[in-house]
């Protein structure tokens, strides 16, 4: 955990009103894609504008979950630096931000999740705020300053996060090309603002419904819907008791398309050291998770 996180907490509480002041650059920022697949109103919605819905939609959420969570955060497995650029710029066209704030930012949570100074705990602010309004006050701009050091040493990693618009907005004129005005409002825009509310659900919905197979020192939970809508990444739970696992769906039913997907890139060799917890016995004691952050 880097050292600009073991800030004490009363330090932090005392920061409260700065850190809660309005942050207009994010409140634009996701207030144009809420409003960009209303404009399909306007330019009507063609077959190959839901195809590429659908289709851009599956495969950014399989880089949020492979690349900006398994990757990036945690280190669940190994690879190239070729195929970690990609993992990054894949991951960042889903616009949330560049991999190596969103690596800050989540190891933040595990160090402290369900605090009182935890950034999305519903516990403490309620669902809205936990789901999607923290990221609309300066606390998160006042975390993303602590980088990872394991990253900050890529040079093309620190200039993707410095222009982390650059992957989404690449994506956003090539759907318009190919498709016209209805790939960009609902092709593009409607399945970018679907990946921001699935992911945030995470913090949100499966940190207040769901299983607790785990006793674990946070009120994180499994929850079925969101595995499915994040292709794995609901298994909250199991995550949090082994945060570097790439595998969260520990049981036969517990689908985990991610991880399945990851073992296919480790069988033709794109990624390898694949981690997960040695046995089943180990994963299904019940017993209190540690905060493991990378």
């Amino acid at each position: 955990m880097p050292e600009s996180h073991r800030k004490n907490r009363s330090a932090l509480l005392e920061l409260q009103p700065e850190l809660d002041a309005i942050n207009l650059r994010n409140v634009l920022y996701y207030s144009v894609f809420h409003a960009m697949p209303f404009c399909a109103i306007f330019s009507g919605v063609s077959r190959l504008s839901i195809i590429s819905c659908f289709v851009l939609y599956t495969v950014r959420i399989f880089f949020i979950t492979a690349g900006y969570h398994c990757y990036f955060a945690h280190r669940s497995f190994r690879t190239s630096r070729a195929f970690q650029l990609i993992l990054a710029i894949g991951a960042q066209a889903s616009g949330q931000g560049g991999v190596v704030q969103w690596a800050a930012v989540h190891h933040y949570h595990h160090a402290h999740a369900d605090s009182e100074i935890d950034l999305h705990s519903p516990l403490h602010r309620g669902f809205w705020y936990s789901h999607i309004g923290w990221l609309f006050t300066r606390r998160y701009d006042y975390l993303i300053s602590s980088y990872p050091r394991y990253l900050t040493k890529f040079p093309e990693l620190m200039w993707l996060d410095r222009y982390y618009y650059l992957p989404t907005i690449t994506l956003a004129v090539l759907v318009w090309a190919l498709f016209g005005w209805p790939g960009l409002f609902v092709g593009y825009g409607l399945s970018t603002l679907l990946t921001f509310h699935a992911t945030f659900s995470v913090n949100s919905l499966c940190h207040l419904f769901g299983a607790r197979p785990y006793d674990t020192v946070d009120d994180s939970r499994n929850n079925w819907f969101v595995s499915l809508v994040m292709l794995g990444g609901g298994w909250h739970n199991n995550h949090h008791r082994f945060p570097r696992s790439a595998r969260q769906g520990f049981l036969w039913w517990e689908i985990d398309i991610t991880y399945y997907a990851l073992r296919v890139l480790e069988y033709f060799h794109i990624i390898w050291d694949v981690y997960e917890p040695m046995s089943p016995r180990v994963r299904s004691a019940n017993s209190r998770g540690a905060k493991e952050c990378s």
